[in-house]
């Protein structure tokens, strides 16, 4: 239930309008930063500098179209994600040299380092499903998009 717990419908986004990583990331720590808990503070600069520091490691885009920004940031209170979905596809200097459709977008505190670990491996399961993926992409609304992330984790087994 990891990804169920990350991805919920508000923090699923169809139809994505950047263009760019530089704005994708600014759009999907939007969604992020609107969907926090309320009365808390949201970390925003925190978080916008930690995913930037991954990425000058090494890109998170990596290939089928999929990316997936993640990083450990003080000031987080629990695993955090954004899944975006675009329809014309993002420059994103992926490993494969391809645009992304699917952008997983992680933030999660350095206490659940083990989780976030635990959300990458299943992010990395999901992304071998091509049909999963091609699905994701169909889907018309959060909900449904979020019913396949749900499917997709009972099959596997995921607590």
């Amino acid at each position: 239930m990891i990804l169920q717990n990350a991805f919920k419908p508000a923090t699923i986004k169809i139809g994505l309008e950047s263009e760019d990583k530089d704005e994708l990331l600014e759009e999907l720590i939007d969604v992020l930063a609107k969907n926090y808990p309320g009365g808390m503070v949201f970390p925003r600069e925190s978080v916008l500098k930690a995913l930037w520091a991954r990425e000058e490691k090494m890109s998170t885009g990596i290939y089928k179209g999929v990316a997936v920004p993640h990083a450990t940031v003080d000031g987080i209170d629990s695993l955090r994600g954004v899944l975006g979905i675009s329809k014309k596809g993002i420059e994103y200097e992926s490993l494969d040299g391809n645009p992304v459709y699917l952008v997983f977008l992680l933030v999660s505190p350095p206490s659940e380092a083990e989780i976030h670990l635990d959300a990458l491996k299943q992010i990395a399961l999901l992304i071998q499903d091509s049909l999963l993926l091609e699905n994701l992409m169909k889907a018309a609304t959060p909900e449904k998009v979020y019913s396949l992330i749900r499917g997709f984790e009972e099959s596997i087994g995921a607590m």
